[in-house]
């Protein structure tokens, strides 16, 4: 069972947990992951942990596809990975919503599943670099071609000599996504997780493993879902912590017609739940929304509670078949509870 420490993207002021991250590396953490929205970008803050680490992974959850072309995206990563001292980067992509797709990045939103077949292949051309990087996709191609062009776009290949095997992981919970996943990439960051779904995402990452056609099998995949620890003697009052956030995402990350957290919420088993949160929540009835969000979808996604209970529930996380799996706290007890756990699982 990997560990990673979840750092997720800035409030109103760019602070990085620099004790924090030194403390998991020295604990066994496998990597550590960032995120972006509209404020805080996801790969900067990677380059500042590369120098003051000097083991733990370093992914990104997720790149925003829409902030940055392919071979932008491809040249950051196979970069930071050099100056990490090579093989540590690790490229989570994901497509974040219309809203800020065209909102913030004006980009539109297009084919989403065929634009991330098209941003893969490309960054995979890239990292490989066996030849100059062309591709003819539906929603991206190199050279372009396109309006405005002047014909003249060259196939080229990348300077700098990266790590082919480079890994390029999916955050994703819908169907086809995944399945690409599995086709495409090296792991999934799934959203939307707990341990009783893990078959249902299983069966769809082994039927994109087999369409990948090259030798890949399932045993070749990272699984890593993220969760909640919070070690405490207030079960309830950590579950209630949860609840604006759980608000926040299910009632207003996206668009009333579009909302893949809602989405998740729905494939849990509490559509009503997620209808009454997004209802409230858009009407501008905040507090009234996270009252709607239940305890049980707080409590299936998390860890909280004495380290007792952690212990018991831990054990359906690490019997599910994942392996590994990202830590979202701000506590060294935290850290090192899953840390202990962890190694107590791999000795058992």
């Amino acid at each position: 069972m990997k560990l990673g420490f979840a750092l997720g993207y800035s409030g109103a002021e760019m602070r990085l947990p620099v004790e924090q991250v030194q403390l998991a590396a020295r604990l066994g953490y496998d990597s550590v992951w960032t995120a972006e929205a509209y404020g805080s970008d996801a790969i900067t803050p990677l380059a500042y942990l590369a120098a003051v680490t000097s083991r733990i992974r370093l992914g990104t959850s997720i790149i925003q596809v829409a902030a940055r072309t392919p071979a932008a995206t491809a040249m950051s990563m196979q970069t930071l990975d050099a100056l990490a001292g090579g093989g540590r980067a690790i490229a989570g992509l994901g497509v974040s919503g219309p809203q800020i797709v065209e909102g913030w990045y004006g980009q539109p939103w297009g084919k989403p599943y065929w634009k991330l077949r098209d941003y893969i292949s490309i960054m995979r051309k890239i990292f490989e670099r066996e030849e100059p990087v062309s591709h003819e996709g539906r929603e991206i191609s190199l050279p372009y071609t396109g309006p405005g062009s002047l014909g003249l776009g060259k196939p080229l290949k990348s300077i700098l000599h990266p790590n082919p095997g480079l890994p390029i992981w999916l955050g994703s919970g819908g169907e086809a996504n995944v399945k690409l996943a599995g086709e495409l990439c090296n792991g999934l960051l799934p959203m939307g997780f707990v341990p009783s779904r893990m078959s249902e995402y299983r069966a769809l990452l082994e039927e994109g493993i087999a369409r990948a056609g090259n030798g890949k099998s399932f045993a070749d995949f990272e699984v890593h879902p993220s969760v909640t620890v919070n070690v405490t003697d207030d079960v309830r009052g950590a579950l209630r912590d949860m609840k604006p956030r759980g608000a926040l995402y299910v009632g207003g990350m996206g668009h009333r017609s579009m909302n893949f957290h809602n989405d998740q919420m729905v494939k849990r088993g509490y559509g009503e739940a997620a209808a009454r949160i997004q209802e409230l929540y858009l009407a501008g009835r905040k507090a009234e929304a996270l009252e709607e969000v239940p305890d049980d979808f707080c409590d299936e996604g998390a860890l909280v509670g004495p380290p007792d209970r952690i212990r018991e529930r831990f054990k359906a996380w690490a019997d599910c078949g994942i392996t590994g799996m990202t830590v979202s706290t701000r506590t060294p007890e935290a850290l090192e509870l899953m840390a202990e756990l962890a190694e107590t699982r791999a000795t058992a």
